[in-house]
């Protein structure tokens, strides 16, 4: 508009954003409600490789655009140089545990945790001042200092969980932690669990897994229907795998009784609604938006293939059972990829 290439005023930049992003496929549209439940209620996030490049733009996107309140972990010096090479001019927290008031506090704290696993005070002392600033970040999730943390651009998947674990810890009740992964496709979307944690879940852990999906896909305003993964149709093979399965859709629907579920079912049966048809004592009235597998090879590869070869846009993984939320990035995510995770830990992070 200032330059006279526009030939008609934009009164709503936001709306006009929103507007554009809607020609541009079901993924930016999703992403863009998400994006909005954050900013009507931002939180605090931490995030423990803050000298990262990566993460420094996505922190400027996310103040910019009223998603989130950032927290960046690492060395001042180094965060200001980056940048003023970047050409960004961001006041936000930046937390350098070496130097931190905070720090003598945390880990007391991680002590009075671990004492009784083998970690001394000073050991403690070490962690936290100089060797994870994923533990750092953690703590200050813990402690009520931060809402979220989201951290792993740098590291491997377990460097970011282990400390998550450690110091946040799994709910009360819970056998583990889950991981789920959005998959948005041009005419739908997925929600596909376990991809990320449980190698080998049993049937307890699986109906956990469902049950945790659901509440993940209800937290961004979309109604879940599940289906339970198998080789095997509702008993069509007897074999221990399949009866796994079957067991965990009881449990499911003992615990969750509202939740439409069924299973065990084949993938294909799941997602295609002339052969869910031929299903008619099926509680599922439509086709699953949320897949969960029988073992994590199964979920990892398919999630994987969908991406790569089905061309469906993957976003996560969302961490899920942990006491507070906790968010996984994955190496090799660009700028949006972090922003869209950031957007998705603020909403876990408004759900009581």
């Amino acid at each position: 508009m200032d330059t006279g290439v526009a030939r008609q005023p934009i009164a709503d930049i936001a709306k006009y954003i929103e507007n554009l992003e809607s020609t541009q496929g079901q993924s930016k549209e999703i992403m863009r409600q998400i994006i909005n439940k954050a900013k009507s209620d931002p939180k605090k996030i931490v995030f423990p490789e803050g000298e990262t490049e990566k993460i420094i733009r996505a922190a400027q996107v996310l103040v910019e655009e009223g998603i989130a309140s950032p927290i960046l972990i690492g060395d001042q010096k180094k965060i200001k140089k980056k940048m003023a090479e970047l050409n960004i001019d961001l006041d936000v927290p930046i937390i350098d545990p070496a130097e931190s008031d905070l720090t003598d506090r945390y880990a007391d704290e991680l002590y009075r945790q671990r004492q009784r696993k083998g970690l001394t005070l000073s050991e403690a002392q070490r962690i936290m001042r100089r060797k994870s600033r994923t533990h750092f970040g953690c703590m200050m999730v813990h402690m009520g200092d931060a809402d979220t943390l989201l951290g792993g651009i740098d590291t491997h998947y377990p460097e970011t969980i282990r400390p998550a674990l450690e110091v946040i810890g799994k709910k009360e009740g819970l056998a583990s932690v889950h991981g789920l992964y959005m998959m948005v496709f041009k005419k739908g979307v997925y929600f596909l669990a376990d991809t990320t944690v449980s190698i080998d879940p049993t049937a307890e852990e699986l109906a956990e897994t469902a049950i945790l999906a659901a509440e993940k896909a209800r937290m961004l305003d979309i109604e879940p229907r599940v289906a339970m993964l198998s080789f095997s149709n509702f008993g069509s093979v007897n074999h221990p795998q399949s009866k796994k399965v079957k067991r965990a859709v009881e449990i499911v629907k003992e615990r969750a009784p509202e939740l439409i579920v069924d299973g065990e079912m084949q993938a294909d049966t799941a997602v295609v609604p002339e052969l869910l048809e031929g299903f008619t004592f099926s509680k599922l009235d439509a086709p699953a938006n949320i897949l969960v597998f029988p073992d994590l090879s199964s979920g990892n590869i398919c999630y994987k293939l969908l991406h790569h070869l089905g061309g469906a846009d993957a976003i996560g993984p969302i961490l899920m059972g942990m006491n507070k939320p906790v968010h996984v990035l994955q190496r090799g995510d660009d700028v949006d990829d972090i922003v869209n995770m950031a957007a998705i830990a603020v909403v876990d992070a408004q759900t009581p």
